[in-house]
């Protein structure tokens, strides 16, 4: 090998298999580990090319599942009531999709999420021939890479139709509770439950006691089962760690106490002394109860969280400002900036939206004259790196759908899309929803069909239903991240065909409410008063009006305004408001002249203000939140949890046990990694074990006959299970002791490697 390995500790498994055969089988017997991760942290493409070992992947991924599968296998048979399971650990690689790597260009990335994608499906491949029974991503530092990793699994799902539990570990890098990526523990949780993992929790970075803060806020929201594996304390000048097994255990008591996780375990610093003294220690207690099933809520995340249905803005309407100034249709300044090409200011724009209470911004970079695919691309790269905007939610807004996916694989939070809508056939619609719940969008849903939109009110409640039964019921969207847009039309023109629009809108917006439980309402506030643009206080009179009647009396959610013009119903003068409601409700045939005789006098007004003094701002005040309109699917109790929530697929859904033989999995993307593979062609890819092995009447766990979900539900909701400590320090404590310098990493597969790999 021609670069150094030392240092390469995944490649051991390879080189060195009894030295890893021997660290896990510590973790079983002295930790007494329920479950053990697999010496696979760095086994990517991506991270192996550092020691030009990428041809290598798969193999190494295998081996080191094939070494823990082994050592489990020799444990269980001493005790088969006690069970032991291999976790295929899938690292964070190298990498990071949400960072620049360049001082100079915020837009530039050093990895894409398709090639993330493609170096986690190889691992996966990898894990679970080796025979992995769980999958877990962990060490997140940027979500975007995790969301990725998820990606992945979920395609090996899809192609193998087995049913695999999976684990999300995030890692919070300091006492800010964020990730290196900028995200809280609940933004990073909302980001990635559309993979519907069996566990998630925290690791490394910190230790238990510096994690205590973050583990409560998780545990609080998680729906699924809870775990740590902290580090050993913080490291010391040296980079060693101090921590006893004794003060570690100790440090975690405060989780068992509070009741707050199902999987325990240890990151770097920890041995097999502190799995034991960690095990010991959490059997007086009783693990965490899985929360009560309540109503589904849209979860969306930027690098801060946003629960939809509990928002109200700053007038106190319960309602969701999507900031509108970041459209190219929408604003003049922002077309022009976009035009030139001058980001930074750009950014500008999307700031101030969120200052003046923009709770999601709304990106469209639609123009004849612009690359949208690339200046969707680079604005959201730009505006993930910038904390006053990434914070919030993005909409991803394009005409065509190649735009959204392009800026969707940037997006390290949970955005929405807009649009998709049946005008494209029913096929394209339910592909381009089905990729978008794999990647965890939520949706806006135009009322369009193939016969063109829905303007009357029947129209546009037709359609959203016919658009709800197909997402939910053939596609499996999750119905609280679908936005209806029933079409926010133009009022005021003088043709008594428009008259109606307002009042068909609000009468729409509630019968699809009761008929498509769960679901947002959304529309373009500002097409309403589109005949009275160039005078603000007639059009803002106009959105409050309609605003206020379509949110209190009919459900409506969300709509893309402009945040920093909104008015209150109640900061309108008498007179205007009669003005308003005649023309938002079609009261009088004389509604729109009437309207227009004031917006000629608003405008007289706004020529004599320029002559003096600008007029100072009404405050606002603090508003008085308003009731949310309440149907009958929000007065169901929650239900007691019986598992977590459950993978899309039938196999998942069904309980289906895995069957273990992965060799009668045929996909070609698996049979290409598997072609393509440095490993021998004839390596062992089953793990059923014997029918005859036990009885049929055996009541623990048999590999190939029960459900691996079933049996982690059950442990996990009978006592705090026990996961292993560091594969990393122990590899270190052995080269303490023994020789394992570059010529050991090499050992004789690799002894002309040409680059180090020890390490």
């Amino acid at each position: 090998w021609t670069c150094n390995v030392k240092g390469n500790n995944d490649m051991l498994s390879i080189t060195q298999p009894q030295i890893i055969s021997n660290i896990y089988k510590e973790y079983l017997e002295v930790g007494g580990s329920n479950l053990i991760g697999t010496n696979t942290f760095s086994s990517t493409t991506i991270a192996m090319a550092d020691y030009e070992m990428e041809a290598y992947a798969y193999e190494l991924n295998y081996e080191g599942a094939r070494l823990a599968r082994e050592a489990c296998d020799e444990i269980t048979a001493r005790d088969p009531t006690k069970p032991r399971f291999v976790v295929g650990a899938i690292g964070p690689t190298n990498r990071t999709g949400s960072i620049s790597p360049s001082v100079e260009d915020p837009s530039a990335r050093n990895v894409t999420f398709d090639e993330l994608v493609e170096t986690y499906f190889e691992q996966i491949v990898g894990l679970v021939d080796g025979g992995s029974d769980i999958l877990m991503v962990e060490t997140i530092f940027d979500t975007l890479n995790a969301k990725a990793a998820l990606y992945a699994v979920g395609e090996y799902l899809d192609f193998s139709g087995l049913d695999i539990p999976v684990f999300v570990s995030g890692t919070l890098v300091d006492q800010s509770g964020r990730t290196l990526s900028g995200q809280t523990g609940e933004a990073f949780y909302a980001s990635i439950r559309h993979a519907k993992p069996m566990c998630v929790g925290l690791n490394c970075a910190l230790g238990a006691q510096h994690m205590t803060p973050f583990v409560e806020r998780l545990s609080k929201v998680v729906e699924c089962f809870v775990h740590v594996y902290s580090n050993a304390g913080l490291p010391n000048a040296m980079g060693g760690y101090d921590e006893t097994p004794e003060n570690m255990a100790e440090n975690n008591k405060v989780f068992f106490e509070n009741g707050w996780l199902n999987m325990v375990g240890g990151c770097c610093g920890s041995t097999p002394p502190h799995i034991k003294a960690i095990r010991e220690m959490s059997e007086k207690y009783s693990p965490r109860k899985l929360p009560d099933v309540g109503r589904p809520k849209m979860w969306l995340s930027g690098l801060e969280d946003l629960v939809v249905d509990d928002v109200h803005n700053h007038l106190g309407l319960p309602f969701l400002n999507v900031g509108e100034r970041c459209n190219i249709s929408g604003s003049l300044k922002f077309k022009k900036l976009m035009m030139a090409g001058d980001y930074d200011a750009a950014m500008d724009i999307a700031k101030k939206q969120v200052e003046d209470g923009a709770h999601v911004i709304d990106i469209n970079v639609d123009d004849g004259m612009l690359d949208g695919l690339a200046a969707m691309q680079k604005f959201v790269k730009i505006a993930v790196t910038e904390p006053e905007i990434a914070k919030v939610p993005f909409m991803l807004d394009a005409s065509k759908f190649d735009i959204v996916m392009a800026g969707l694989k940037w997006c390290q939070g949970k955005p929405i899309v807009n649009s998709i809508s049946l005008k494209v056939g029913e096929e394209l619609f339910k592909e381009q929803a089905n990729l978008l719940r794999k990647h965890g969008a939520a949706v806006v849903v135009m009322a369009f069909d193939e016969e063109g939109q829905a303007a009357t009110e029947s129209e546009k409640v037709r359609i959203c239903k016919r658009s709800y039964d197909i997402l939910v019921n053939e596609v499996g969207f999750p119905p609280e991240d679908i936005v209806f847009d029933p079409n926010v039309l133009t009022i005021g023109t003088g043709m008594e065909e428009h008259a109606n629009y307002g009042v068909d809108f609000i009468n729409a917006v509630k019968t699809i409410k009761e008929e498509c439980p769960f679901v947002k309402i959304s529309g373009g506030i500002s097409n309403l008063s589109f005949g009275f643009r160039g005078v603000m206080k007639i059009r803002e009179s106009i959105h409050a009006v309609f605003l206020h009647h379509a949110i209190l009396e009919s459900g409506m959610d969300v709509g893309i305004v402009n945040a920093k013009e909104m008015l209150a119903i109640d900061d309108l003068e008498d007179d205007m408001r009669v003005l308003c409601e005649n023309l938002v409700f079609n009261k009088t045939e004389e509604a729109t002249d009437e309207m227009l005789s004031r917006t000629a006098y608003e405008r007289a007004c706004i020529d004599a203000r320029k002559k003096g003094l600008p007029m100072p701002r009404k405050p606002r005040g603090t508003p008085v939140n308003k009731p949310r309109l309440e149907f009958a699917y929000d007065k169901v109790p929650p239900t007691p949890a019986t598992e977590p929530p459950l993978p899309f697929s039938d196999a998942a859904k069904n309980h289906v046990p895995n069957p273990y033989t992965n060799s009668k999995l045929s996909h070609e993307k698996i049979a290409a990694i598997r072609a393509k593979a440095t490993s021998a062609k004839d390596i062992n890819l089953d793990y059923a074990q014997p029918s005859d092995l036990y009885p049929t009447s055996f009541p623990h766990f048999v590999r190939g006959r029960d459900s691996v979900r079933e049996y982690i539900t059950s442990l996990f909701t009978s006592q705090i299970a026990i996961y292993d400590g560091a594969m990393g320090t122990m590899i270190q404590n052995y080269s303490k002791r023994n020789k394992l310098e570059e010529e050991e990493y090499r050992g004789e597969r690799f002894k002309e490697w040409t680059c180090n790999v020890k390490g």
